[in-house]
């Protein structure tokens, strides 16, 4: 299997996707997209609440990608 075929096998929705990730997914077709999107929210932990503010959630993402980066 090619690269570019794992690539749009592993690919699913992200809050912070790397420049691959963007190009990867855009690659796929809208149907896959959404079907994707679909699964993603059809997880057991997308029903869970949580006590962090949308600042908290931002800042925690925002920390994640400037780890990703550095290492």
């Amino acid at each position: 299997m090619s690269q570019t075929t794992d690539q749009l096998a592993n690919i699913s929705p992200s809050a912070t996707p790397s420049e691959a990730e963007l190009e990867a997914w855009a690659k796929l077709p809208r149907d896959e997209q959404v079907r994707r999107h679909q699964a993603l929210f059809a997880q057991a932990d997308c029903n869970n609440f949580t006590l962090d503010s949308p600042d908290d959630i931002l800042a925690a993402a925002r920390e994640r990608v400037a780890q990703r980066r550095h290492g």
